[in-house]
């Protein structure tokens, strides 16, 4: 049996205050994102995403950030995938992101959905000529018999689409997560954790203390 309860770390590297954060979460979002890439974290842009279905079950999976301005936090995805179909039964999400090398954890909560034509297109047509025929050949979430089945796909779809563009799949584009809530959170020694919670308040964010 593997022995957890002795597996302990003391988090010492830095404290948070609320005297100290920005006015609004996407600054300050943006100062620990930039701080965790000059940390050199593998994939700092990769964050859980928890969906809950209409008959309330819960699921949870990670997926990559893409785009981030202050209207909320995009990821793209195929639309016939679970999570899809659990944001249009449930469009309420959560987030997180867990940067472990700073001791550090941003978690959001808020509502999911589609954006644009226009912005998925302009997306997909920065992606690789092989993530391209790549969301093409997958069926997101269904159930195959083997991975032979996909390379045999993938050469079919690298044919048909052997000269000029590859187009946007019409199932295939992004989510934007528009957050009511926004939690930083810093470890401290003792488990004595310093959070500090953003409330959307109307046109304005409330900023709080939370006990660890």
């Amino acid at each position: 049996m593997l022995n957890l309860q002795d597996m302990r770390r003391e988090y010492k590297q830095s404290e948070l205050d609320e005297s100290s954060v920005d006015a609004s979460p996407f600054v300050e979002f943006e100062k620990w994102f930039k701080e965790a890439q000059n940390a050199q974290i593998l994939e700092p842009n990769t964050m859980l995403l928890a969906t809950s279905s209409a008959q309330n079950i819960p699921n949870i999976r990670a997926v990559l950030l893409k785009i981030f301005d202050e209207k909320g936090f995009v990821f793209f995805t195929n639309y016939n995938s679970d999570k899809a179909k659990e944001i249009e039964q449930n469009p309420n999400v959560a987030l997180e992101f867990l940067w472990l090398d700073l001791e550090r954890q941003v978690r959001i909560i808020g509502a999911c959905e589609k954006i644009s034509h226009t912005e998925s297109l302009s997306y997909f047509m920065k992606r690789s000529r092989g993530s391209q025929i790549g969301a093409w050949v997958s069926e997101q979430s269904t159930i195959i018999s083997s991975r032979k089945l996909l390379s045999i796909a993938l050469e079919k779809m690298k044919e048909k689409f052997e000269s000029g563009k590859v187009p946007l799949p019409d199932f295939w584009g992004g989510y934007r997560v528009k957050p009511s809530k926004m939690e930083f959170w810093q470890g401290r020694e003792s488990r004595l954790h310093d959070r500090i919670l953003y409330t959307k308040e109307g046109n304005r964010w409330k900023i709080s203390r939370l006990a660890p």
